[in-house]
């Protein structure tokens, strides 16, 4: 396992431009909302927030004086309805905001809203942060290109994200995954390459076990789990290739030696080879918005060109395209490489250069 440090110790945000902002207001992401991120810090106190076991969560909930917790919560009880439906507030009379949580770790610092259905008792999340290009761009990359679509709109410096539900990968790490019997380990094995796979060829680092979710879904006589990210800051920003390969965090050693011990080397290969079909075919499926997004992030700066360099190199070495050499900018280090998936799926060539 990777010793170094991977990942720089802090990221900034970036801006979002006006052509990232003129994508966005196309495909229906730039909404109007009434509340913002700075108007949530205006709280007047917190408390920790424990789990079942009293460990700090590392989350506080939030409180606001009386006045102010009013229009709050029906200013965020409408965001909720632009995000999940149309906007309409005819349903916020059955609608109640039960907690607000801010989160005191890492880059984004968001506010976690807990709301409820007050006729049934069914709840959800959702998420308010500012406004970071390189997670908005990790965000549509998500929707475009991985297995899952995603729910997230932005305004001004405030974006919203609908709330992932799954079970943490650290928490699963730990307390579910050794339980499990042999054909359920083989299959969140395999399920693993393809994260991995996954998170190289597009670029977004940093899976440590608690930025990603476990999926279990009942099928029959048996449980399917699906991998799935939930934390999008590190797109395309990091200049070591390691950190846009799950297995070389430490806390997913577990996941590594259940990929070394449950599949031989010709299985990994065919699940790297599905998952980079699977990418080809969404590239051409979504080629116009695909086109938009990258030539977005071909004119913007979201890392610095110390890492822009060195991620060159790292792609150089790994996959002797030399086109990742004549790369300038972020954007089209992922074009290059979005290209040569494609053009390998198109010529039905097997190309032994993104093997592990």
């Amino acid at each position: 396992m990777e010793k170094e440090r991977l990942l720089s110790k802090k990221k900034p945000a970036f801006h979002i431009n006006e052509k990232l902002q003129k994508y966005l207001k196309k495909y229906n992401r730039a909404l109007k909302i009434p509340v913002f991120y700075d108007d949530l810090l205006r709280f007047s106190g917190c408390i920790p927030v424990l789990d079942k076991d009293d460990n700090d969560t590392l989350w506080v909930s939030v409180y606001y004086e009386e006045h102010e917790r009013r229009e709050i919560d029906e200013n965020l009880k409408h965001v909720y309805t632009i995000l999940h439906s149309d906007g309409n507030s005819d349903t916020s009379d059955f609608l109640s905001i039960d907690t607000i949580d801010f989160c005191t770790f890492g880059n984004s610092k968001p506010f976690r809203v807990k709301i409820r259905n007050v006729l049934n008792d069914n709840f959800t999340y959702f998420y308010v942060k500012k406004t970071d290009a390189s997670r908005v761009y990790g965000l549509e990359l998500e929707h475009i290109f991985s297995p899952h679509r995603i729910n997230f709109l932005i305004c001004g410096n405030t974006l919203i994200e609908a709330h992932i539900a799954g079970i943490p990968g650290d928490l699963f790490i730990e307390r579910y995954l050794p339980s499990l019997d042999n054909p359920s380990k083989s299959q969140i094995a395999k399920e693993f390459v393809k994260f991995n796979e996954r998170c190289q060829l597009r670029l977004l680092g940093d899976m440590r076990a608690y930025n990603y979710v476990i999926i279990p879904t009942h099928d029959f006589d048996h449980v399917e789990y699906k991998i799935r990210a939930i934390d999008f800051d590190q797109q395309c920003y990091e200049g070591k290739l390691k950190v846009y390969q799950p297995q070389f965090f430490s806390d997913n050693l577990e996941m590594v030696k259940l990929v070394q011990d449950r599949l031989d080397l010709s299985s990994v290969h065919q699940y790297q080879k599905e998952e980079r079909s699977i990418l080809a075919r969404r590239i051409l499926n979504t080629h116009k918005r695909t086109e938009r997004l990258i030539d977005c992030m071909k004119k913007d700066e979201i890392s610095s060109p110390e890492k822009i360099e060195h991620l060159k190199s790292d792609l150089f070495n790994f996959s002797y395209n030399t086109k990742f050499k004549r790369c300038k900018t972020m954007g089209e280090i992922l074009e290059t490489g979005f290209d040569f998936v494609k053009k390998t799926y198109l010529t039905h060539n097997e190309n032994e250069a993104f093997d592990y």
